[in-house]
């Protein structure tokens, strides 16, 4: 669901500015209660999700609102409708006094990195892709290494033989999932000498099944539909608030289907009659790494740089398994833990070729 707001402290023309850029707003919020940092003006700049996307938007929302909270600081927010927006909104943020910009998804990276070279004064953020700049903070995760945890669960979980993954678009965020998924689910069928199959996904060709958009749930029902007609039980839609497009597919077939949510544990975003469906959720923890850059620059000791989220630093993991809880047996829940151990120590290697490359 969209949320509209208005600016509530920044000057007219910065309004204006936001309102012509065919965006969404939100107000300079005020600080919490500590309110000793409540000169500090943090910003948001969404991709074309809604910030309340059941993923990674939402995520990066909620963090500035800890952020808030925590810190005593005050927020704005804007969304991105099209490409054409993205330097028009950073230039709307900057000049509405923003401290702090953090921009949201791969899509913003020549936006950032040419914003924060025009304004070497303020501090940036990127989640979801490496940029560049003394400025400028780049918060990625390599989420392969949870997924592998949840290729290895579906693997153990499936009645059919057969599990299923697909994506929003083939791009590197949305791929280093189902390399990830894929690499469990082989692990699994090594270790217990099995043959668990998977569908929608080919992590040596690059090739599957993606529905080329983030918000749409009616196509990513009709895709999910289509794998679980070639057998698949357990499906990881990687495709933000479209995913939820599997969950209604997986009612509409009966409650044997299970879904592996992304980014943010689906279970506490997701309406209470898709919860049942929700296996566990791979997650990207993106409250910490922000919070952390967003204390550097309250501190006066902001740098640039790289944050990669792993296993070993806790940036990526598995949600609870929530209802499924009593569906996961004892043996298994003791291999994802000790999987998730010999990964986190670098014993076990998970590869992707989408995984964040750090020079």
């Amino acid at each position: 669901m969209n949320t509209q707001r208005v600016f509530a402290s920044v000057a007219a023309a910065a309004i204006a500015a936001l309102t012509l850029s065919s965006c969404q707003a939100a107000p300079a919020t005020e600080g919490g209660a500590a309110g000793a940092n409540s000169d500090l003006h943090a910003c948001m700049v969404a991709n074309s999700g809604n910030i309340q996307d059941r993923s990674f938007n939402q995520a990066v929302h909620e963090s500035l609102e800890a952020a808030k909270t925590e810190y005593g600081i005050q927020t704005s927010e804007t969304v991105s409708q099209s490409p054409d927006d993205y330097a028009t909104n950073l230039d709307a943020m900057a000049n509405a006094g923003c401290d702090y910009i953090v921009t949201v998804g791969w899509e913003l990276a020549d936006a950032t990195k040419a914003a924060a070279a025009a304004h070497p004064e303020i501090a940036y953020s990127i989640v979801d892709e490496i940029v560049e700049g003394d400025n400028l903070r780049s918060i990625v995760h390599d989420t392969a290494q949870a997924a592998f945890l949840a290729g290895y669960l579906s693997a153990g979980l499936t009645k059919t033989g057969t599990i299923g993954t697909f994506g929003g678009g083939n791009q590197p965020p949305v791929t280093v999932f189902m390399d990830g998924y894929q690499a469990g689910m082989e692990y699994y069928n090594k270790a217990k000498g099995k043959d668990i199959k998977l569908v929608g996904w080919d992590a040596k060709t690059q090739k599957g099944s993606f529905t080329d958009d983030f918000t749409n749930s009616s196509t990513a029902r009709t895709v999910a539909a289509g794998l679980i007609s070639q057998g698949a039980d357990i499906i990881m839609p990687v495709a933000a608030q479209a995913g939820e497009g599997a969950v209604m597919a997986a009612k509409e077939h009966g409650d044997d289907i299970g879904i592996v949510w992304v980014d943010a544990d689906g279970y506490n975003l997701l309406a209470d009659d898709m919860k049942p469906y929700l296996v566990t959720t791979v997650e990207k923890h993106m409250k910490p790494a922000i919070l952390e850059v967003m204390k550097s620059k309250i501190d006066g000791n902001f740098t640039g740089g790289n944050t990669v989220g792993t296993l070993e630093n806790e940036g990526v993991g598995l949600a609870p398994y929530h209802d499924w809880d009593s569906k996961v047996p004892a043996e298994l829940k003791a291999e994802i833990d000790d999987l998730k151990a010999k990964i986190a120590s670098g014993e076990i290697k998970v590869e992707s070729q989408s995984s964040p490359k750090i020079a």
